[in-house]
């Protein structure tokens, strides 16, 4: 694989790189994959335009906006749509190029895309988040439907954000269906789709941890890097399980409560208010230190979370969860450790699930929104946690076994790429 001709796009980089190191002599001198070897790398279509808005002052901004139509072999493009500040197509083609192998994954018929924008909604009002939405979404809109690409949310695009988003594909389009996920309910949106990726993450991590290690929550201590959904839901279900987070940041500080942080207070000021996370020491009465957002890895810990955006745990952050005696890092967001980190945590027989693995929940209950859709129905929440639980097991389950298989049973990269690298390859010669 020459990486090299992607040296201008060092994320997206990355990403190959995971993969196709990974993947077993099998697959990659099998001459039935030679020509998805040499193409798969390459996106459908990129579809990029200016997004034209105005601010609360009257002033005419413009970002970019990007939709990466990936790989649609498995069935319909499905991907979210990241607002920040750093979005640009190295990002979202790392993205996407996951999004193809996670969604297969799931088992659920979805193929892979991203998209998003350089827009950052911090620290602007609702009704400019609103004005930018609305303009993004009259560009977007004649490219996406719910049998061509369904988006839905990612960072810095909630259910405040989907809400805009779909009101405006509405407007726009003429069309209420389903070429949005993680509506809010009133809109059509899933019971448990808030909580899926955070709660999906700790069902991966349970059934690996009792498979490698005959044991479970009760009594870790857990660090959970972010902030956002994703780390909200993923504390609320390791305490649920009998474990403690000590530790959470955002991308300027680090909280540590030795005695655990209560989910309801961090998620009231996450959620509702919007602020920053050293402000949880001012509501509450128990210890609670402020360090700085990276000092979160050298707190001694049992079980690590990451949780809030790509390349957050390096090497060097690798070996001091090691040196502390942590058995267990888990992703929750899009690859939020280096290869570096990785490969260490997997020499050490540490055990770790790579994002497209352990963070997959959040979008697979974006393809149960959908089916609820298509089958006119609307599931319970226990319903669609039910269904989440059985998909992270069965997504657990290819993993581990596929590793086993290769002689290599704590490389779950090797065992996730593989088993989702055929299967897609599969899906694409029988196109």
């Amino acid at each position: 694989m020459d990486y090299s001709k992607y040296k201008d796009q060092p994320e997206f980089q990355a990403a190959l790189r995971e993969m196709f190191s990974s993947l077993d002599d099998s697959v990659l001198n099998n001459p039935r994959y030679a020509s998805i070897l040499e193409t798969i790398e390459e996106p459908d279509r990129i579809i990029t335009f200016d997004v034209n808005w105005v601010d609360d002052k009257g002033e005419k901004h413009t970002n970019k906006g990007y939709r990466i139509q990936f790989n649609n072999a498995n069935g319909v493009y499905k991907g979210g749509l990241r607002f920040h500040k750093s979005v640009n197509l190295s990002i979202l083609k790392l993205l996407g190029f996951e999004q193809i192998f996670k969604n297969y994954l799931t088992t659920l018929p979805m193929g892979g895309a991203k998209g998003g924008s350089d827009f950052d909604p911090k620290g602007k009002s609702d009704n400019e988040v609103k004005n930018f939405c609305y303009a993004f979404m009259k560009e977007l809109y004649p490219y996406i439907g719910v049998d061509l690409d369904v988006p839905a949310g990612d960072i810095g695009v909630g259910g405040r954000e989907i809400r805009y988003l779909y009101e405006a594909y509405k407007q726009y389009s003429g069309k209420s269906d389903c070429s949005l996920t993680g509506k809010p309910l009133d809109l059509g949106g899933s019971l448990c789709r808030t909580e899926a990726t955070g709660y999906g993450v700790t069902y991966f991590a349970r059934g690996a941890l009792k498979t490698y290690k005959d044991t479970n929550f009760k009594g870790k201590k857990v660090i959970v890097s972010g902030s956002g959904n994703v780390a909200l839901y993923c504390l609320k279900k390791v305490v649920d399980y009998g474990g403690t987070v000590i530790a959470m940041n955002d991308s300027d500080n680090t909280i540590y409560a030795p005695n655990g942080i209560d989910f309801e207070t961090i998620r009231a000021l996450k959620e509702d208010r919007r602020g920053r996370i050293k402000e949880y020491k001012d509501l509450v009465k128990d210890e609670v230190e402020v360090l700085g957002s990276k000092d979160i890895w050298s707190i001694k810990c049992d079980l690590a979370f990451p949780c809030a955006t790509q390349f957050e745990l390096d090497e060097e952050a690798a070996k001091r969860l090691i040196a502390n005696g942590c058995i267990g890092v888990f992703e929750g967001a899009n690859m939020p450790c280096t290869l570096e980190a990785a490969n260490l945590f997997i020499a050490n027989k540490v055990i770790y699930s790579p994002g497209k693995a352990s963070n997959a929940g959040g979008v697979a209950v974006s393809g149960l929104e959908i089916e609820q859709y298509k089958l006119g129905e609307k599931w319970s929440f226990e319903e669609v946690d039910l269904k989440l639980k059985h998909i992270m097991k069965t997504i657990f389950k290819n993993c581990y076994d596929t590793a086993k298989r290769l002689g290599d049973e704590y490389n779950l990269i090797k065992g996730a790429n593989n088993y989702a690298f055929v299967g897609v390859a599969e899906k694409m010669l029988n196109k």
